[in-house]
């Protein structure tokens, strides 16, 4: 029997997956996702902190020279010590409709997405994810990706809990271009031609493909399309931090090097300067369901991230005490972020600390198979509620009982 039946076998469908760090060698750790303190910078200072933590992925991260080849990628464990696992992209090779469902499998022959936290003490830079067109150039897909800043993993906001998004509608073309143009002389002050945002914990935000953003310094919950394409358009951030030209060009096919032009084009230039874009982008959680009737079974349960046709998210609670069965019509990933009970014979929890290379049980992937089937969650505790963000590669249907 492969390691890939033997995980379905062991877990009736339901996999167990160890934490998937990821540094960002131009990025400073927030260090609220739960790693040890001694181990933000495991990986050695040349390739920065630990400022992720990816979930049910099979797509490696792209962190340039020295990044190991399984970086980023999701491994399923089969044992209590995560010694013998095998990696999520294998098992979803292997057992393919079984894993990600007949619907994602004739359409993308893959598990096609994945989700993240990101946590950093400062912003990120006013950056850009190449949509389908100019990502097929370098060989990768564009990424569409969702925000949602959970409470539970804001104690701080950091140093700016602002985000800037697109740009100011009467911004022209030519007045970015200049930004660009000035990138390597200092700040490029592209930040003059966009717009700020307080983020509220517990609501998200809408990121289609091509839309500038300057991520604020919560720690964020991002659902994604399965790529890591990205452009940095802001040369120094809030505090003097300065980020390396080279970023300017990341995904640049090599002809395109140089082409400021190009660079505008990238961008999708109606999203970008859309005078409604809170209206239009921002999401607050929506029921699933009849809120009461949910209440009466002992459940919340809310759409989390739903503007995207790509990827969705929910979050579901279970309060103290009860058992829900839940059926999807979809495989999906699930990260705990709350309390501890069961998830069908699986115990379940979350952690409040987390050393390097130890395994978890706050993490798991539902096949398709066990999801249409149904899983049962028990919350154990007295007190305290059970939470958990589900990730989807597309809409689903939810059944509680």
């Amino acid at each position: 029997m492969s390691k890939s039946r033997s995980a379905m076998v062991m877990g009736k469908g339901i996999l167990r997956l160890s934490p998937t760090w990821v540094p960002r060698s131009f990025c400073r750790p927030g260090k609220r996702i739960k790693l040890h303190p001694d181990d933000y910078y495991a990986l050695g200072l040349e390739r920065g902190g630990i400022d992720e933590r990816w979930f049910a992925s099979t797509t490696p991260a792209d962190n340039g020279p020295g990044t190991p080849v399984d970086e980023g990628l999701s491994y399923v464990v089969l044992d209590q010590t995560g010694r013998d696992k095998v990696l999520l992209r294998d098992v979803v090779a292997e057992l393919k409709e079984e894993v990600v469902g007949p619907r994602i499998w004739q359409k993308h022959a893959k598990w096609p997405m994945f989700a993240k936290f990101f946590d950093n003490v400062g912003p990120l830079p006013h950056h850009v994810h190449h949509r389908d067109e100019h990502a097929a150039l370098v060989k990768q897909s564009g990424k569409p990706e969702m925000y949602f800043f959970p409470a539970q993993l804001n104690n701080h906001p950091g140093e700016f809990g602002y985000t800037f998004f697109g740009l100011n509608p009467e911004t022209t073309r030519e007045q970015l271009k200049q930004c660009l143009l000035d990138f390597s002389k200092g700040d490029n002050k592209i930040l003059d031609l966009s717009r700020c945002y307080h983020l509220e914990l517990d609501t998200g935000w809408d990121v289609p493909p091509g839309v500038l953003h300057a991520p604020g310094s919560l720690c964020t919950y991002e659902p994604q399309f399965a790529s890591d394409v990205y452009a940095m358009y802001q040369s120094v951030l809030y505090g003097g931090h300065c980020v390396p030209e080279k970023l300017l060009w990341k995904d640049s096919p090599p002809e395109k090097v140089g082409d400021f032009d190009y660079l505008v084009e990238v961008l999708d230039w109606a999203l970008n300067v859309d005078a409604d874009f809170h209206q239009n982008r921002f999401m607050k959680p929506i029921p699933l369901d009849d809120e009461k009737k949910l209440l009466n079974q002992g459940v919340i349960a809310e759409w989390i991230c739903y503007r995207s046709d790509e990827i969705s998210a929910q979050r579901i609670t279970v309060l103290p005490g009860h058992t829900v069965t839940i059926k999807d019509t979809a495989a999906h990933g699930f990260i705990l972020i709350q309390g501890h009970g069961r998830c069908a014979d699986w115990p379940i929890e979350t952690p409040v600390l987390i050393r390097f290379g130890e395994c978890t049980s706050d993490e798991f992937f539902v096949t398709y198979s066990a999801a249409v089937s149904g899983v049962s969650y028990t919350n154990l505790s007295v007190n305290e509620p059970l939470v958990m963000l589900r990730h989807f590669a597309e809409k689903t249907k939810t059944e509680f009982h």
